[in-house]
């Protein structure tokens, strides 16, 4: 305890960003600090697992003193120690788990376990001290695009998930065939605002009458015959009207599925969370739609979307208010549902 604040130290460490923040009563971060990996594996045109898990452990303990540091506090008036523990690269998530299992025995600290996407979601209590459940989420990154419900802190269901690609993997594998580099999103999104989204047509996919499903993998094959059929042609590529073209087709099947099952379930909020919560044209779409059909639209700023330790902090608090609790048994689960 700090001046009468329950202070939670997590870590986050599932793909490549090593992270260690301190949070007070589940929403009020004292300390977020991140170490990316982004710079190191831009060569590589993704993430290297083996590299990222050895930066995890060449860093963790630098960011934990400056976490630490950054939150004046000492070991003393940590009260609970939070870590991501799956879904995530098995070997990154290890070195994070077993940092915080040390602190856990060494310190005497209670230790929670996180799902990762539980903690995406937990970005938005941060961002909005009011907001609390029940509500409608959409979860957006690298590797998931879910639509969930809601019903408690720690309890959500999933209605809705990827059949095959998630939309961030999508926006990675275009962006390394426009010869963007990685990582895609932020590069397409940024390409697009000088593009004409309407200036390739390529299919929304919705699959079934009323499904929360997603599916797209055909519009990723779409644009990558569309590139190769016009370089067979001898056509010049404009770069910008195919992102824009691109990201328009993924989006509009995002946005019109979340506002749907939020309606549905008559919910009045729709909470946006993940990596790709960050994209711009994402964010203006959703809240148009949202605006239109009566429905207040919640998001993180861009440092919270993506991995952070600050949201499993926030996961972490909540779970552990709400009685749960883990021994140093805790294992990394790099497939776990949410």
């Amino acid at each position: 305890m700090k001046n009468g604040k329950f202070l939670t130290l997590a870590v986050e460490s599932s793909c490549d960003e090593t992270s260690v923040a301190v949070v007070a009563d589940g929403r009020e971060v004292l300390s977020n600090a991140i170490s990316t990996q982004i710079e190191i594996h831009k060569e590589y045109g993704g993430v290297v697992p083996e590299i990222a898990s050895r930066h995890h452990l060449m860093n963790i303990n630098a960011v934990t003193a400056q976490a630490m540091e950054e939150a004046d506090v000492d070991w003393r008036e940590i009260d609970l120690i939070g870590v991501t523990k799956g879904p995530g690269l098995v070997g990154a998530l290890l070195i994070g788990i077993a940092t915080a299992k040390t602190f856990a025995f060494v310190k005497k600290k209670p230790l929670v376990g996180v799902h990762h996407i539980q903690g995406h979601i937990s970005a938005n209590y941060i961002a909005h001290p009011t907001l609390k459940p029940p509500f409608t989420a959409l979860i957006v990154s690298g590797g998931h695009t879910s639509i969930a419900e809601v019903t408690s802190y720690g309890s959500c269901k999933v209605v809705g998930g990827t059949r095959d690609d998630a939309a961030g993997e999508a926006y990675d594998k275009v962006a390394r065939v426009l010869g963007l580099g990685y990582p895609g999103g932020p590069k397409i999104d940024k390409l697009a605002k000088e593009g004409n989204p309407n200036a390739v047509k390529f299919k929304r996919v919705y699959l079934e009458k009323d499904s929360l499903d997603f599916s797209f993998s055909g519009t990723k094959t779409a644009v990558l015959n569309y590139i190769n059929s016009e370089k067979q042609a001898g056509h010049e590529i404009n770069a910008a009207d195919v992102a824009a073209s691109f990201q328009q087709a993924i989006l509009e099947v995002i946005v019109n599925k979340a506002v749907f099952a939020a309606k549905r379930r008559g919910d009045d909020k729709l909470v946006l969370a993940g990596g790709v919560a960050a994209n711009s044209a994402l964010r203006a779409m959703l809240s148009q739609e949202c605006a239109e059909s009566g429905i207040r639209l919640y998001f993180p700023p861009p440092v919270l979307c993506t991995d952070n330790a600050a949201m499993i902090a926030s996961a972490a608090y909540y779970l552990y208010k709400a009685g749960i609790r883990d021994d140093l048994s805790l294992d990394a689960y790099p497939s776990l549902p949410l």
